[in-house]
């Protein structure tokens, strides 16, 4: 795994969108108000949503992807037990390379449950 830093991944991320929601804000904005609606609690709750969103990350080998739900799951207090779950199935559904992008969404979500409770602490 080349990439060091999760955080530094979903900041630079952030950073060089900013570009689009300066000159696609229509877009961004769009964008945005479809994350907010689909990741809201209804029927499923935000977490178990989440969850789902990891999963489809690994699938499509995203890395920035899982960065973002990775540290949505640590906010909503998702245990490690519950991605690891997701993670299976994201597995079971992709196969190897899944399986292979699980390694750096475990690593995601290590990573930032130990800044935050660096934080915390």
């Amino acid at each position: 795994m080349t990439l060091t830093s999760y955080q530094a991944l979903t900041s630079g991320v952030s950073a060089q969108l900013s570009t689009l929601r300066t000159d696609q804000p229509a877009v961004m904005k769009g964008f945005s108000e479809l994350a907010k609606a689909s990741l809201a609690d209804g029927a499923l709750s935000a977490k178990t949503k989440e969850l789902i969103a990891l999963a489809l990350g690994v699938a499509a080998h995203c890395d920035a992807c899982i960065g973002f739900h990775a540290r949505a799951l640590v906010r909503l207090d998702a245990t490690k037990a519950e991605v690891e779950e997701a993670l299976a199935v994201a597995v079971y559904m992709g196969g190897g390379p899944s399986l292979m992008y699980c390694a750096s969404a475990l690593a995601a979500f290590d990573e930032f449950a130990r800044d935050t409770a660096a934080v915390v602490a």
